[in-house]
């Protein structure tokens, strides 16, 4: 440990007798910690640059789960009625801590979705905390203050909150948390708990309740602060008076207040009720001991350390289960009992650890606990005391052992702090991106359906399918009633083509969760491609019904009503889609299609640049801009994004289809090239089987214009009882017109046509 060059008590407690069993010193002086290092000032850019060393491999990092919601996918970061939104309107995202989502605001209009940006404030803010923590343990005269904080600093364990950028709710609540703390000191110093100062500070008192607030603005766990603050003022002075009640009552309400809001929207709008949060008091003692001793397990061996632990079984019949609560409770009693030999600084931090990990032990429902009741974020700051507490100890007995004592204890500090570097720099890769998570999660918790159900969802989205149902499966099988691995695995059925089995999945979702709006959509989804689109139109109001937000749902319902002949209304859910997502190429795509369809050319033209500008090989733009172009009179536009088209998506009919017609019916010196338009033509027709009238008449005007006049004709007559059986009158009418110029010997010259 760190020498300092006067003794104090264990973890800076009131001066005790100078002899005897437990005894201790008088107080080291705060500034005593900088004795070996030098000043202050080189002490915290130490911190920094440890914290920095130690999670270098964050900077390399993406976004990973959760992140979406709160980030990539946070429409309410996308302008200052977002903004207002955040603070207004409470539902409006996840969970009401408008703090934290206003630092991703600022952040997104600085460097919009670059990861680096995000996980170096994480990391700022986490090495800002261990510095403030330095200070506060220096202010309470906590030896060894600079050596705990660099713990706490470097420590694998909080790695998840470091690093998570969903979890930046943590790093900024807790330094909220210091600073009120800090502040609090200034309205009543340490020393005046004691009875030695009896200064005070009305403006430090209401600073303090001011950054308590913006704690709990952060995230509402920092309501544990004034009970913190009250076994402070027991351990210096040894009671707490009316005074202290006084100043502290003002925090405790407002702790209470948004502490029990937090609570009521865990409930009613996270999702945090059902049969997963259904346990007995007596229960939730059990989980709340062992969870104690699971927490402080790790702090002290932190290996394995997982995204998601295995979730306990809590039996209130198994007899061993209540070991844990009942030897935590000794721990409790002994420590009282021994209070006036030891001092109470150790009962101070056993107490403080367990009053600030109280809103996660399970007397309180939060969602986490569907797939586990325990996670390392959830002793970000509360583990700070039982690291001050071990440090305070070895250093009291390094100063007792003399000058060998004091360079052993340096020896050993440098060895924990190294490992605690090494491990936390291991621990910081498995949070490089999404699928390395998951995978690391898997391999320490194989029954964890929460990483099969979002590997699968990875998996889907990359393509790699066969491996998505797998993993989907094996979600279900470890629980059956989790909906949203039910949708996933219709969303990847879906997409192998397995129709009936993707409906199947989706309803069984639904079943388990009707107000499920995703699952909604994605029946809407499979509807609509079945050619059932005035039930997909149901699925999708429904959807929007219960969040109407839900991107996928206006693209999507714009869509179908699109194809059901309802433009306008289309328009207005693919604006709406644009509007709530404006970096999703399609939308802007689908958008242009509608507005095309209403004859508002040159806005589907801006529509279709504009997905161009997020995705330039977005094949579905350029064949969609260039079929666009062919109505406006601008061929060799059209034929450059048709080409375009075709060299991102070389089988995509529309733009076989398209450009087909225009080399076909353009002449030569302006670009028509015969002999490739057939081509073009025939490949489209043979990757829709021949069932398209409209490829089929391209293929009929191609061959007219190759001289092939007896094909043309059996070509467009093959289109019309096509057309005719689909009821297809404007184009039926269309294709016998060209049919009569095919039989007289006359190709069609018409490249500006409006083709369907």
């Amino acid at each position: 440990m760190l020498p300092l060059r006067r003794r104090g008590p264990i973890i800076g407690g009131m001066p005790q007798r100078k002899s005897g069993p437990g005894a201790a010193p008088q107080p080291a002086s705060p500034a005593n910690d900088t004795a070996l290092l030098g000043r202050p000032g080189l002490l915290a850019l130490v911190l920094v640059a440890a914290t920095f060393v130690a999670y270098m491999p964050a900077m390399r990092a993406g976004f990973i789960w959760d992140d979406q919601a709160h980030v990539t996918n946070n429409v309410n970061l996308r302008s200052a009625g977002g903004l207002w939104r955040i603070w207004f309107e409470p539902e409006a995202s996840q969970q009401y801590y408008p703090l934290q989502l206003s630092s991703y605001w600022l952040e997104f209009h600085l460097w919009g979705l670059h990861p680096l940006g995000y996980h170096l404030v994480n990391v700022l803010l986490h090495a800002g905390n261990a510095i403030l923590l330095w200070q506060v343990l220096r202010r309470l005269q906590v030896p060894g203050a600079w050596l705990a904080a660099a713990i706490f600093a470097v420590h694998p364990v909080e790695v998840e909150s470091a690093v998570w950028i969903s979890e930046r709710k943590n790093v900024l609540s807790g330094m909220f948390y210091l600073l009120a703390l800090l502040a609090f000191f200034r309205y009543r110093p340490p020393a005046a708990f004691a009875g030695k100062d009896r200064r005070s500070d009305c403006r430090s008192y209401l600073l303090g309740l001011f950054l308590f607030a913006c704690a709990l603005l952060s995230k509402t766990v920092a309501c544990s602060l004034p009970a913190v603050m009250v076994l402070l003022i027991w351990w210096k002075k040894g009671r707490v008076e009316k005074r202290d009640v006084y100043a502290l009552a003002p925090f405790f309400v407002v702790g209470a207040a948004l502490g029990l809001t937090t609570a009521w929207l865990e409930k009613h709008h996270v999702g945090a009720a059902g049969t997963d949060w259904s346990l007995t008091f007596v229960q939730r003692c059990l989980l709340a001991g062992r969870a104690l001793w699971f927490y402080a397990g790790k702090l002290f061996w932190p290996h394995p350390l997982s995204f998601i632990y295995p979730r306990w079984e809590i039996d209130a019949h198994q007899w061993w289960q209540y070991l844990f609560a009942l030897s935590a409770a000794a721990v409790w009693i002994t420590l009282w009992l021994q209070r006036r030999r030891i001092g109470k600084g150790p009962l101070v931090a056993v107490s403080a650890f367990a009053v600030m990990l109280f809103p996660a032990l399970g007397f309180f429902d939060v969602y986490p606990f569907r797939f586990s009741f325990v996670a390392d974020h959830f002793q970000y700051l509360a583990g700070a005391g039982l690291i001050a507490l071990v440090v305070s100890l070895g250093t009291h007995a390094c100063r007792r052992a003399g000058q060998l004592g004091r360079q052993l204890g340096v020896v050993v500090a440098l060895i924990v702090l190294a490992a605690m570097v090494s491990l936390t720099w291991a621990r910081a890769h498995a949070y490089r991106d999404a699928e390395t998570l998951w995978r690391d999660t898997l391999a320490k918790n194989p029954r964890c359906w929460m990483a099969h159900d979002n590997l699968g969802n990875l998996l889907t989205r990359r393509g790699n399918l066969t491996d998505a149902v797998e993993q989907y499966e094996l979600s279900i099988q470890i629980k059956p009633d989790y909906s949203n691995s039910h949708s996933g695995l219709g969303n990847a059925l879906l997409k192998l083509g397995k129709v009936p089995e993707a409906i199947e999945q989706y309803q069984e979702a639904l079943r388990l969760q009707p107000d499920d709006a995703t699952a909604h959509n994605n029946l809407g989804v499979v509807l609509f491609r079945a050619g059932r689109v005035p039930e997909a139109i149901e699925q999708y109001e429904q959807a929007l019904r219960i969040q109407p937000l839900l991107v996928p749902a206006h693209y999507n319902f714009g869509k179908a009503l699109a194809r059901a002949g309802r433009v306008q209304e289309a328009v207005e859910h693919l604006e709406e889609a644009v509007r709530l997502s404006p970096n999703d190429a399609d939308s802007h795509v689908e958008l242009g299609i509608a507005l095309g369809r209403q004859g508002r050319l040159m806005d589907a033209v801006t529509q279709y640049q504009q997905a161009l500008q997020i995705a330039p090989r977005d094949a579905a733009a350029h064949s969609e801009l260039g079929a666009i172009l062919i109505v406006a009179g601008k061929p060799r536009e059209a034929i450059g994004h048709l080409e375009l088209a075709l060299q991102v998506s070389p089988n995509a009919t529309d733009a076989q289809n398209n450009l087909a017609w225009l080399l076909a019916t353009l002449p030569p010196a302006q670009g028509g090239d015969r002999a490739r338009a057939v081509n073009l033509a025939q490949q489209a027709c043979q990757l829709t089987g021949d069932h398209s009238p409209g490829n089929l008449d391209t293929l009929a005007v191609a061959y007219a214009a190759a001289g092939r006049f007896e094909d043309a004709v059996a070509t467009a007559q093959k289109a019309i009882a096509l057309a005719q059986a689909a009821g297809e009158t404007n184009l039926l009418k269309e294709i016998e017109a060209r049919l009569e110029l095919y039989r007289s010997g006359q190709p069609y010259r018409e490249p500006l046509a409006n083709k369907p």
